[in-house]
């Protein structure tokens, strides 16, 4: 198992290039024309390799806000977390969120949810996220492109949020 101490270094033998992971990122929106963001959003990641499909779910926390659509997204990567994390913000960014009320209404928000064989805790990210197995919203997208996946604490009866499958994002 790789650590938050060893992950960022992580180059492979010297003269390669760091091996591929397999990581999942959670995408939500509830603003706008909801479907685009979520399209655009992943467009813009060359190493997606599987979308979940999506999910309207009420919201879960924060005001009074409309339904969000959302997606799991499925990348073989060579970014580090950091990297990823940074994938992320720049997404939110070019969908021009903006970040006012905690858990509020968003353009899109996008989380890294899983990274195979990493652990790691710190202020800016936790792997594997904090909160995931308690959402819905997030688990059940990412049953839909690995059914087997062993998240800590997921339990389906404990988990909040109604979802319904609206099939596939294109």
């Amino acid at each position: 198992m790789v650590t938050a101490g060893s992950v960022e270094g992580i180059t492979g033998a010297p003269g390669t290039e760091r091996p591929p992971v397999r990581a999942f990122l959670g995408m939500g929106t509830n603003l706008g024309d909801r479907r685009r963001y979520l399209l655009d959003a992943v467009a813009a990641i060359p190493e997606v390799r599987a979308v979940s499909p999506v999910y309207e779910t009420d919201p879960v926390g924060g005001p009074e806000q409309d339904a969000y659509l959302n997606i799991v997204v499925e990348l073989w990567t060579r970014r580090t977390p950091r990297q990823l994390l940074e994938l992320c913000h720049e997404l939110e960014q070019a969908a021009q969120r903006v970040r006012e009320v905690r858990w509020g209404p968003r353009t899109l928000d996008v989380d890294v949810v899983w990274i195979d064989g990493v652990v790691l805790e710190d202020l800016e990210l936790t792997i594997p996220h904090p909160r995931a197995h308690q959402r819905n919203f997030v688990m059940r997208p990412l049953f839909d492109l690995d059914p087997i996946i062993d998240l800590p604490g997921w339990d389906p009866e404990a988990a909040f949020g109604d979802v319904e499958n609206l099939g596939p994002l294109a």
